[in-house]
């Protein structure tokens, strides 16, 4: 920006002068981008992303590849693909400036799990924020294709019979998610035990990256598997195997992927942070466009980010949904949503959720206090800051940070304000 602002006022004499209020006023409305923000500017040029070969990656992928970190002041932004949620989270306790990196494409979960210490090492705890919510739905819960005669689609107890046949001729069943206490695992734990199979009993759950989940079950690694697209659709490409239902269907509008950073980094860099977080809103923006998902398929296609064929990333992109079972579904609203429905806001509430599915199967202790927790990573402050800096219409800012009580498929509800009340009203858990 040249020293001379367009209202004819020098920055040396607009920060001199005391009519502040004025002043800030009227810049807001010669820059509704936020040029007082602006003045002052990002503390650093870059900062170091993960990605996991996701379709919810898309929003730092499209950032990058359409040069909106530097319209926001980040012109060496680095957004790097991790090899699996393990490696994302070695790197984020290492940090940027130990060739780590400072934030990633996560999951949800993940960052509180490191911010408690549940999953560093020696148990340390790193603190962690969570600056946005990447999508809403579009996971996939995949079936290998021996079971296609079961009929499994959302009612997960028509495998009960068969897994237990298999486990009785002295197999192992095994179901694969991406990481534990992930969104993955939640999601495949919550539609088995809602089938009345109990995950920590009746099967074997494994760790398996998103990218190798595929090839795994091509060669009988395993029975059942959650993960996000392209890898769902990927498998039915290939006849591998089948999607018994995609995880919008167990709770529709449900959260998954975060934008998290760590805490140092956003203290260290406040309107880097905020900078950071306004070029992803405004990829999410161009990513919710149908226009614009060929070419998002085409985008992360491409070598360098997932190297896969821009159709199995298309098809689920838009709604379409071949589930490999003899289901072929057009335009459903499955679709991935990435502004849509207050997608990008880091709603409270949802991560109270994800807290208390953590405390279910064991992964944090009955006596953590939720809220408090919550409180702690969720800068959801950030975010309204820098939606109102990017001139987001208040429609698309939510009134509350809580989005209030959430029905599940199976019956069950979710009231934030009563998280013992649901984990209470569940049957099977770790300690049933």
């Amino acid at each position: 920006m040249s020293k001379i602002l367009t209202t004819g006022i020098t920055r040396r004499s607009m920060l001199k002068t005391t009519a502040t209020a004025a002043l800030v006023g009227a810049v807001k409305t010669a820059f509704p981008s936020g040029a007082f923000a602006a003045a002052q500017g990002p503390e650093v040029k870059g900062v170091k992303l993960g990605y996991i070969a996701l379709t919810d990656a898309a929003a730092l992928i499209v950032a990058k590849e359409k040069g909106l970190f530097e319209k926001h002041g980040l012109p060496e932004v680095d957004v790097a693909k991790q090899a699996s949620w393990g490696a994302t989270r070695d790197n984020l306790v290492l940090g940027g400036g130990a060739n780590g990196i400072d934030g990633a494409h996560i999951l949800s979960p993940l960052p509180y799990l490191m911010h408690t210490g549940k999953v560093t090492q020696n148990n340390k705890p790193v603190p962690m924020a969570i600056l946005a919510r990447l999508n809403l739905d579009s996971q996939g819960i995949s079936v290998a294709k021996e079971y296609a005669e079961t009929g499994v689609q959302l009612d997960a107890s028509k495998l009960k019979e068969v897994f237990a046949k298999k486990k009785a001729a002295g197999g192992e069943v095994k179901a694969a998610m991406t990481f534990p206490g992930g969104t993955h695992d939640l999601w495949i734990r919550y539609w088995l035990a809602a089938g009345g199979i109990d995950p920590n009993k009746d099967v074997s759950t494994i760790v398996v990256p998103p990218p190798q989940m595929v090839a795994n079950m091509k060669v009988g690694n395993m029975d059942v598997f959650c993960v996000g697209e392209p890898w769902n659709e990927q498998l039915v490409n290939q006849g591998i195997g089948f999607t018994a239902a995609t995880t919008g269907e167990l709770w529709k509008g449900h959260p998954e992927k975060a934008l998290g950073l760590r805490a140092d980094w956003i203290e260290k860099n406040p309107n880097a942070a905020k900078a950071l977080l306004m070029a992803v809103m405004e990829a999410q923006q161009w990513c919710e466009k149908m226009d614009n998902k060929a070419e998002m398929a085409e985008i992360l296609g491409r070598r360098q980010w997932f190297n896969v064929p821009p159709k199995d990333v298309l098809g689920r992109l838009k709604g379409d949904i071949n589930y490999g079972n003899g289901r072929d579904v057009k335009g459903t609203d499955l679709f991935m949503k990435f502004w849509k429905d207050h997608a990008s806001y880091p709603f409270k509430s949802h991560d109270a959720w994800f807290m208390a599915e953590n405390i279910r199967w064991g992964y944090l202790p009955a006596s953590t206090d939720i809220k408090a927790l919550v409180n702690q990573v969720n800068r959801e402050d950030i975010w309204r800051d820098a939606a109102k800096d990017l001139g987001v219409a208040a429609a698309d800012i939510p009134a509350s940070s809580s989005r209030g009580k959430e029905a599940f498929f199976d019956g069950k509800v979710f009231d934030p304000e009563n998280p013992s009340a649901y984990l209470d009203s569940l049957s099977i858990k770790a300690a049933s």
